[in-house]
């Protein structure tokens, strides 16, 4: 019995392996987080961000924060007055939940004209595949051997219980 549990196990595991979502998780600036003397146009052009990755922002939240801005406040510098609009905790995730231009400045005085902002533009639908490297092409070709082995090896259970 205890066989076929780990069969079934493993057949799931099989299946589920190719459906992982790409998504990305990007810390903002990187081992620099949110602060004043990075240059954040610099950290984010060779990015791209698709609709379901996140953006982290790490920063001392004595010294600093975070505002979702309007393209024109993010160019006038411009901080909202609505406090709930800002995050203040120092380790702040944003989900890039739609396709657009984003706008992020931080709305202490003085910072987001100092080159405290962030733009970025997130496109819709899913992230493409890494480019096939001797690596990933061995991966991808034994994640097709585990599917069709977690088959064979269901299908074995399945009539071992009969």
């Amino acid at each position: 019995m205890a066989v076929h549990r780990s069969l079934v196990i493993f057949a799931i595991v099989a299946f589920m392996a190719p459906t992982i979502s790409l998504a990305m998780d990007y810390v903002v600036g990187d081992d620099n987080g949110w602060k004043l003397e990075v240059n954040y146009t610099d950290w984010a052009k060779d990015k791209q961000f698709y609709v379901g990755d996140t953006l982290l922002f790490k920063y001392n939240n004595a010294g600093h924060n975070v505002y979702k801005v309007t393209g024109d406040d993010f160019n006038g510098c411009n901080v909202p007055s609505n406090n709930s609009l800002g995050l203040f905790t120092g380790n702040d995730k944003i989900n890039l939940a739609a396709a657009g231009k984003k706008w992020y400045i931080c709305g202490v005085t003085g910072h987001c004209n100092q080159g405290m902002k962030l733009k970025i533009t997130v496109l819709d639908g899913t992230a493409p595949a890494p480019p096939p490297n001797a690596a990933s092409t061995l991966l991808a070709k034994a994640t097709n051997f585990q599917i069709v082995l977690g088959m064979t090896l269901s299908i074995a259970a399945a009539l071992i219980m009969v």
